[in-house]
This record gives structure tokens, sequence and C-alpha cells, in this order.
């Protein structure tokens, strides 16, 4: 490395058009959440489909999901300048079919579209650090990705709210098909031709299929309107989950670590605590905006900031912590663990009852949580794999939050159609059955911090 490469700086003009693209593809992907959070109660009054609220994220992260696996095959296939190109691409047609949507339906099969494109994206732009910067400003151009995640959760609720306040939720998905556009065409001048991806070249179709399967069924059992059959189809999701996870022990094309099921690991205990901390808390950024909005008379923007707090909570105590020596860790796992349970009870309790100052501090404690322990259950969780799984394994911290994510979405939706909610937030309704829909997932982060408790040991 020449000394003139190892004293430059993302500033420089040779290395910030580079830059600027990798932060554009981050950014599709982190601004996302909140900025749909916050448009859908005005998604929902103009084209319905309440009862399938759970669903505009779920299809997203189940999309997400089966991108980020097939990235490296496709990366291998087309080169990783064409793929990041058409993942691109897929995306902007995705963020398109949601912004003309004429019924809801549409609107989630385009949200599985943006899945697609924008899962893709992301993994392939991490890729892209390695062919569009030298190895001395990889440490810094980390460093700030990850403060294009923190910009997100400052301006994901502002363009939200302010498209949704000028009655126009549809721009905002305009708005990003606008600068998905961008994006391909500068992948297509800076991205080197010959940058290839030689790491994972097999997709892990079964787990991915029962993993589709699980999800589905789980979304599935809130808009059936007997009682009996919507048991089934979560039970029947529940064992697609599981079934997905036997597969994964018994085959070399591995979604997840062998040992990701086995409590007695880690790595089993880190990604168990993950999965359930996150199916736990998502339904709040999911409802959450709704209810702010019909409780408090607020105001799209306003909804926004306050769901919002989970990830000012998050970013803020992930920076507070970020030093920790490792023999301290354990210590946060079990704290942040144990902060995730108790917010995750209040902010049931706030969302549904109480002021919407009481919502934000609720939603801030369960954001710190997640921030105080994150980066050390996911140090645990790599770290207690085997020497040849160690990278499937920091692959898979991102994986297992996506799949709570994506099961509890679709779970949190099916539990409001069945508490009444499959038709709109009624004020009443909210007050009395919406602590129940809330605090009906708090049993997941018990598990997720039980399972922490465990994984904080010496």
């Amino acid at each position: 490395m020449t000394s003139s490469s190892s004293t430059q700086s993302l500033v420089d003009r040779a290395v910030a058009p580079r830059f600027a693209l990798l932060c554009l593809g981050i950014w599709l992907n982190a601004a996302d959440t909140l900025v749909t959070a916050t448009i859908m109660p005005s998604v929902a009054r103009e084209i319905g489909g309440y009862q399938y609220f759970g669903w505009s994220v779920a299809a997203y992260l189940t999309g997400s999901i089966v991108a980020g696996a097939c990235s490296g095959k496709l990366s291998v296939g087309l080169g990783l300048r064409t793929a990041t190109a058409l993942t691109g691409l897929v995306y902007a047609i995705g963020c398109a079919m949601s912004a003309a949507a004429p019924d809801f339906v549409i609107f989630i099969l385009g949200r599985l579209v943006q899945g697609l494109g924008a899962g893709a994206v992301v993994a392939l732009c991490y890729v892209a650090i390695t062919a569009l910067f030298p190895e001395s400003l990889w440490p810094r151009v980390y460093g700030a990705i990850a403060g294009v995640w923190g910009a997100a959760t400052l301006l994901g609720p502002t363009l939200g709210g302010l498209f949704a306040a000028a009655g126009f939720w549809r721009g905002a998905f305009w708005l990003f098909v606008i600068q998905a556009v961008i994006f391909v065409g500068a992948v297509m001048v800076m991205l080197p031709a010959e940058g290839r991806d030689t790491g994972r070249s097999r997709v892990p179709t079964v787990q991915l299929v029962l993993l589709v399967i699980g999800v589905s069924l789980i979304g599935a059992a809130g808009v059936v309107g007997s009682p009996m059959l919507a048991a089934v189809l979560a039970v029947g999701g529940v064992l697609g989950m599981a079934a997905m996870l036997v597969a994964n022990a018994r085959t070399a094309d591995r979604l997840l670590p062998r040992s990701a099921a086995d409590l007695r690991t880690a790595t089993g205990l880190g990604l168990l605590t993950i999965f359930a901390c996150e199916a736990a808390a998502i339904g709040f950024t999911v409802y959450g905006p709704a209810f702010i909005q019909v409780r408090h008379q607020a105001s799209p923007l306003l909804a926004g900031y306050v769901t919002g707090a989970i990830a000012a909570g998050w970013t803020t105590c992930a920076l507070l912590v970020g030093h920790v020596p490792a023999e301290k860790d354990g210590r946060l796992v079990r704290l942040g663990a144990g902060l995730i349970l108790l917010g995750a009870l209040i902010s049931a309790w706030a969302t549904a009852r109480g002021t919407m100052i009481e919502t934000a501090l609720a939603f801030a404690v369960l954001g710190a949580g997640f921030g105080l322990a994150h980066a050390f259950i996911a140090r645990r969780t790599i770290a207690g794999a085997p020497a040849d799984e160690q990278a499937m394994a920091s692959g898979a911290v991102p994986t297992a939050q996506l799949i709570g994510g994506a099961a509890g979405s679709a779970g949190a939706g099916a539990m409001a159609n069945i508490l009444g909610f499959g038709h709109g937030i009624d004020p009443t309704l909210a007050a009395s059955h919406g602590l129940l829909l809330f605090a009906a997932f708090a049993p997941l982060a018990a598990v997720g911090w039980a399972a922490a408790w465990r994984l904080g040991r010496g």
C-alpha cells in the first residue's frame, strides 16, 4: 500500500463519488422501514388493507432475506457491476409498483419486490467496498456506513411524514424510484466490470422455501374468518420455521450455521436472542404510528418521530458502549436484553393507554436495550461458532434479525385482525384491546432475555 493511499480520506476527489454511491445504496434500505411505517396509515386509508398491515413489513423483510442469500451467487454469475445494477433496477420497479398500486394486494407485491432489490443491493454494496476503496480506508468506510443508518433514523420519519401530511404518500415511493435510477446509473459508471464475489455460490433453496412458507402461514392466520383455521395456520407457520432449522442442520448449503438450533452453544443462544427480541419489538414499528395518530390526533410526521425513538435509543446507546472491552460484554448482553423485555412491557401499555410523551420514552427504553446489547450479542454469537463457520455466523446475525422481523410483523398483523383492527384503528378499541395486541409478544422478549442471560455467562 502506498503512502498516498494510506493518507487518503473519504472526501478526497478520487474517493468521494464512490463513497457517495455506497451511501446511496445503503440509504435505499436504511430509510425504508421508518418511511413506510410513517405513511402506512395514509396508505390504508386510501386503498384499504388494514387487515394486511403487517404484510407491508413482512413481505419486504422476507424479500430481503431471500435476496441476501442469493446475492453471492448472483454476483458470481453476472459480475458485481451487472448484479448490483440489476438489483437496483428491481428495487426501483418495486417502489414504482407500490407508488402506483390501485389496491393493497399490488402494494404488498411491490413491497416484496422492493425487499428483493434492497436486500441484494445492501449485500452487494458491502462486497463492493473491497472493489471501490483501498484497504486502508475500509475501517472508515464501515464506520461511515453506520452513520448512514443513524441518519436514516432522523430523516426517514421526516420524509414519510412530509409526504403523508401533504396527502401524497405515493410521492415517497416515487422519490425512491428516482434515487434508485440514479444509483443504477452511477453503478454502471463507477463499478469495475471485472468485480466479482467468489465467496458463496450456492443458494440454500430448501431453507428459503420453508422460511417463506412459515412466514406466509403466520401472516395468513390473520386474514381467515375461522378461528380454528387461523390456529392451524399459525401452528403450521411455526412448524415451517422449525423445519427450516432442521433442514439447515442437515445440508451443506446452509442459510445459518449448523449450530443455530443448538442452545448449548453461544451461536445458538445468540441467534435465538436476536430472533426473539426482534420478533417481540417489530409490532411497535408496524402499528405504533397508526395508534399514535388515532389516539393522540397526531400528524404523520409527529407519529413517525415518536416511533423513531426506538431507533434513536438504539443508535445513542450503541455509540456510548462501542468501545467496551470483550471481558465486560456479558454484563451488557444481560442488561440490554433485560431492557428490551422491560421496554416491550411498558411500550405495550404506553402505546395503548399512555400519553405521547410516555410512549416516546418507552420506545426509547426499548431501543436502548438493543443498542446496549446487539453488538456484544453478535460478537459472542460469531466467536462461539467453529472457525470454519465464523464467516457464516457473521452473516447469520442480520439474517436472524430479518427473520425475526418478518415473523413478528406477520404475527402482529394476524393478532391485530383477530382483535378487531382489520378495518382500522378505532380509538375505543385501541384502549381496550391495544394492550393485548402489543403485550402478546412480550413472552418472546422473555425468551430472548432468558437466552441472553445464558449467553452472558463468563
